[in-house]
């Protein structure tokens, strides 16, 4: 399985012209090279921007955003379309509810963790439990009344230093975030507006539909 190393992460929030919040507390901070240098290409040529996108190529880096965003492979990317275009409603709400819906988002999401790459190593060392039992797989459809939560080693390691902990944290809307227990509940299902990240939807589908 293909992954992303530490270096180029900021490659690649570059190479989106914006950040994808890939390396968690750094996002936020001065040393952000889209705060140092502006969104800037990655190589060479970067600053001279280049020849005008084509179509494709801005459906393609709408696909990319988004994948690289939520941290799934192409294969995954393109069987959680599939199973949105089977559902009731926008097939673009669709695919943004699943994706948000993942355990590794929502351990991310809730606060538990500084960034989405630190979640999925948690979860696939099996520090995490939903309900009570161990599950070692990032990409679980998190239910309501699904409580996630970690052992109690993985508790203690990260309770002081998590976002979670800050008085002004607030988790989403769809999330239950108990500070006090460090454990998440989901307690309704997420909608298209209560997710923030900047993707454009419809470039996706009119990728995928090409």
């Amino acid at each position: 399985m293909s992954r992303i190393t530490l270096n180029a992460k900021c490659r690649l929030c570059r190479a989106a012209g914006s950040k994808l919040y890939l390396k968690g507390v750094r996002c936020n901070s001065s040393k952000c090279p889209i705060e140092k240098k502006g969104a800037v290409k990655p190589g060479m040529h970067g600053a001279k921007g280049g020849s005008k996108p084509t179509d494709y190529g801005i459906q393609l880096r709408a696909k990319q955003k988004a994948k690289r965003i939520y941290g799934v492979q192409e294969t995954q990317f393109k069987n959680y379309y599939l199973k949105a275009k089977k559902l009731k409603g926008l097939v673009g709400d669709n695919l943004m509810i699943l994706l948000e819906k993942r355990l590794d988002n929502v351990v991310f999401q809730a606060g538990l963790v500084l960034s989405k790459s630190l979640a999925k190593q948690l979860i696939s060392h099996n520090h995490v439990l939903v309900n009570g039992k161990k599950l070692n797989v990032s990409s679980y459809e998190t239910k309501i009344g699904d409580v996630i939560s970690f052992d109690e080693k993985t508790t203690n390691a990260y309770k002081d230093v998590v976002p979670g902990i800050e008085n002004d944290f607030k988790a989403p809307q769809w999330l239950d975030l108990n500070k006090k227990n460090f454990t998440v509940k989901v307690i309704s299902t997420p909608v298209r507006e209560e997710i923030g990240h900047d993707i454009d939807v419809n470039l996706i589908i009119e990728y995928y539909s090409r």
